[in-house]
């Protein structure tokens, strides 16, 4: 387990990583992250003496689309259940966090687009933010 520096939002934030080390000093990322942008599932990292993510080395192709639920909005747990059956529909490696967060996997070649047509109309309505980060 690594961790990704996220002080940039919030002092002494930092998102822990999943991994598979490969050598000495490289590691494969084995999650879904959350919050660190540039970082996807399979991309190769090295880290620094504190075990922080230091450089991205390699990318693999994947995205990662992510999903916040407004935690105080009147739908949320709706459209959690929604979404939930949405992604579950795809097949696509996904992990949720609170019940607000959802990151999905965007394997090489994965076409989101049936998911952004679910995604659209609640995130017009400030339901929800989504993104797709590679």
């Amino acid at each position: 387990m690594i961790h990704a520096d996220l002080s940039e939002r919030e002092a002494g934030w930092r998102e822990q990583l999943w991994t598979r080390q490969i050598d000495d000093g490289r590691f494969e990322v084995a999650c879904l992250p959350f919050f660190s942008y540039g970082i996807c599932y399979r991309d190769v990292v090295t880290i620094d003496s504190n075990h922080l993510v230091s450089a991205v080395v390699q990318k693999s192709g994947h995205r990662t689309l992510r999903v916040a639920l407004i935690a105080d909005h009147q739908d949320r747990d709706r459209l959690h259940e929604l979404l939930h059956g949405k992604v579950a529909e795809t097949d696509l490696p996904h992990e949720w966090l609170q019940g607000t967060y959802l990151a999905v996997d965007l394997a090489p070649g994965a076409d989101p687009a049936h998911l952004v047509a679910v995604l659209e109309p609640p995130a017009q309505v400030n339901a929800l933010h989504w993104e797709i980060d590679s």
